[in-house]
């Protein structure tokens, strides 16, 4: 119940902040600009994320063609899907957001987060593994 509740929050704030961030840099460079800079950051950032999911596609076969688990490239692939995604959206907080998520350097930083919520989700038996 708290989840969705924050869920909706997030759908209102989110696009309440991009639109702040369009009227503020619109203010500061124009209008036009801000559109133009809106669709560059989305070609960048598409380019990126087929890049890196390539990267990380490519070396998690690797991985797996070694005999080891790829768990680090398997998180650094939720981390390449979900920025990119936030990149395809038009708006300035969520290309920052996608930005790092897609970006080698700082996506480390996301897949700590990532490997600490998983370990403590499956410490108390919110997430299970099954073998079939």
């Amino acid at each position: 119940m708290m989840m969705r509740k924050r869920l909706w929050l997030l759908l209102l704030l989110i696009p309440l902040a991009e639109l702040y961030g369009f009227i503020w840099v619109s203010h500061w460079i124009g209008a036009g600009k801000t559109i133009l800079l809106i669709i560059l950051t989305t070609l960048i950032g598409a380019a990126m994320m087929q890049f890196e999911g390539r990267k990380v596609i490519a070396d998690a076969k690797h991985e797996m063609n070694r005999g080891q688990v790829p768990g680090r490239k398997m998180l650094d692939g939720l981390c390449v899907f979900f920025g990119g995604s936030l990149l395809l959206i038009p708006g300035f907080l969520t290309d920052i957001i996608g930005f790092t998520l897609v970006f080698p350097l700082t996506r480390a930083l996301y897949r700590r987060f990532l490997l600490k919520w998983l370990e403590k989700k499956m410490k108390n038996g919110s997430i299970t593994f099954r073998r079939f």
